[in-house]
């Protein structure tokens, strides 16, 4: 349910209708190629966490692996990623709440929804997992009820003022690139985006009483779901509304509920993204202060942050390290107050997704070092035919992070996401030389 609620969101609930408009049909393949590589991407991480479930995060493993300034490099990219993207959910949230209540200011319900959402992560684990599983509930049984209202318009060849409702309308005049082979390329990294998050799975690993056989459970099966919500999505959209017909400008699921005789579609599906968005500002918490406490326990002990932040409450979360995220995303209130920091906020925020490749990227490399150290556990839960998937999924993410540039909305968070891994990366580098060879003159 973690992975399910970090990954489906407004991507496939707004989102959809963009994707499905710049490549018809074959938004199909798109989704299964990102599924397959993503599941592959799981596969290494949960070999590497069945080796060793006590770590928090999969930080850890690149630490480990690749050496203190790449781990310090990724958790401090990682967790500001996190940050950012909370921020995007918590002005999304304040957006859908003045759906119905448009007199309160923005800042009020942000800060309303932080200061709950951020005392449920305090409160225990056990509670943020019971909170998270209600939201992605509501997104799972929102989805369910699409499908089964779009297969019985299907079966029954409802009418609706665009024709017969049909599975024929799927492939009808299809066409592999209806747009040109750009359309098609420029859907992968935006559907990329809508998968990200379902790492946060193996955050929980290190919290569960039976790691090694959630881990296998968790990894093997969450893909497949997710494929199966999307799939099931695509199909019954496509099949309801011919896809020459899908705009970006409005959710498809709420012109399918609309054309299902639901008239109160707007509302409902505003209800949906709602929580939604609650969903992914509570992973990202969770998940940030995670993060935030593998930056600080790495750090020598007589290191301020380590001493600060290195801790674990008597509910057994890392509250001071939860703390300090929940406090960084107060941001988003202070930039309601004012209209001037948006568009750095949009730059910084599209740099901080697009270094997320650069994470699953190095997360690989991390894992192959993995398979050449003693470590490496031969009857473990191995990724399968790790000598061709592991370079293929690697050439993948290197894939992604290139289209970015025939994107024009896309192209300076690429930049910015080189810039920042040059200039935090050389410092990063630099630094833990410098400190190696200060330990080595003593």
């Amino acid at each position: 349910m973690i992975a399910i609620g970090g990954t489906i969101g407004t991507g496939l609930f707004l989102g959809s209708g963009t994707t499905i408009s710049k490549t018809g049909p074959s938004i199909l393949l798109v989704y299964l190629v990102l599924g397959f590589f993503f599941f592959l991407m799981m596969r290494a991480i949960g070999e590497m966490l069945y080796s060793d479930p006590s770590q928090h995060t999969f930080v850890a493993f690149i630490t480990r692996y690749l050496g203190p300034a790449a781990g310090r490099f990724t958790g401090w990219t990682y967790w500001l990623g996190l940050t950012f993207c909370g921020m995007a959910e918590l002005s999304a949230i304040s957006t859908y709440v003045q759906f119905w209540f448009p007199t309160i200011p923005a800042w009020i319900i942000q800060l309303v929804f932080l200061g709950t959402l951020a005392s449920v992560n305090l409160i225990a684990a056990k509670i943020f997992g019971e909170a998270e599983f209600w939201f992605a509930l509501i997104k799972i049984l929102a989805i369910l009820a699409l499908i089964v209202t779009g297969i019985f318009m299907m079966t029954s060849h409802s009418v609706t003022p665009l024709g017969h409702a049909s599975f024929q309308n799927i492939f009808h005049n299809f066409s592999m690139f209806p747009h040109g082979g750009l359309s098609f390329i420029s859907a992968f990294p935006m559907a990329f985006f809508a998968f990200l998050g379902i790492e946060f799975v193996s955050i929980t690993i290190g919290e569960s009483t039976t790691p090694h056989r959630i881990i296998k459970k968790a990894v093997n099966e969450t893909l497949l779901k997710i494929l199966i919500f999307y799939f099931g999505a695509m199909i019954v959209i496509m099949g309801i509304i011919p896809w020459t017909h899908l705009t970006p400008q409005s959710s498809p699921f709420v012109q399918v509920f609309k054309l299902a005789g639901l008239p109160a579609a707007a509302a409902f599906i505003n209800f949906v993204v709602l929580t939604s968005a609650s969903s992914s500002l509570n992973s990202f918490i969770f998940s940030a202060g995670r993060h935030f406490y593998q930056i600080a326990d790495e750090l020598p002990s007589d290191s301020w942050l380590h001493q600060h932040f290195a801790t674990i409450s008597k509910n057994g979360v890392p509250a001071a390290a939860i703390k300090v995220s929940a406090l960084l995303l107060l941001i988003t209130p202070l930039m309601s107050l004012t209209n001037g920091t948006s568009a750095v906020f949009t730059i910084v925020a599209g740099s901080s997704n697009d270094m997320y490749i650069i994470v699953y990227a190095l997360a690989m490399l991390a894992h192959r070092k993995y398979r050449e150290s003693s470590d490496f556990l031969p009857n473990g839960f191995k990724m399968p035919w790790y000598k061709v998937t592991s370079p293929l999924t690697i050439a993948f993410f290197a894939f992604i992070f290139i289209t970015l540039f025939f994107i024009p909305q896309d192209i300076i968070g690429a930049i910015g996401a080189i810039v920042w891994t040059v200039v935090f990366g050389g410092i990063t580098y630099f630094h833990q030389r410098s400190m190696v060879s200060a330990d080595a003159n003593n």
